[in-house]
């Protein structure tokens, strides 16, 4: 009887270790897939930006020359 029990608990044991790191596993792939995303949405946001500074400069820029030019 004794036997029997011990390779049962052995059996439940290994399962559920397996069942563990394939929890892990998975889990670990899903943070990786997510962080991605928000990743390339960051990214989106900061180009989008940069983009928009940028062209509010160009527009400052261009104003800032045009009285010059006037006066000349």
């Amino acid at each position: 009887m004794g036997y029997v029990l011990r390779v049962r608990a052995a059996s439940f044991f290994a399962g559920a270790a397996a069942a563990s790191f394939l929890g892990i596993y998975i889990l670990h792939n899903d943070y990786k897939i997510a962080h991605e995303a928000i990743s390339q949405q960051m990214k989106g946001l900061h180009d989008s930006l940069d983009r928009r500074v940028s062209a509010l400069e160009q527009l400052k820029q261009n104003e800032a020359l045009q009285p010059t030019e006037a006066t000349d």
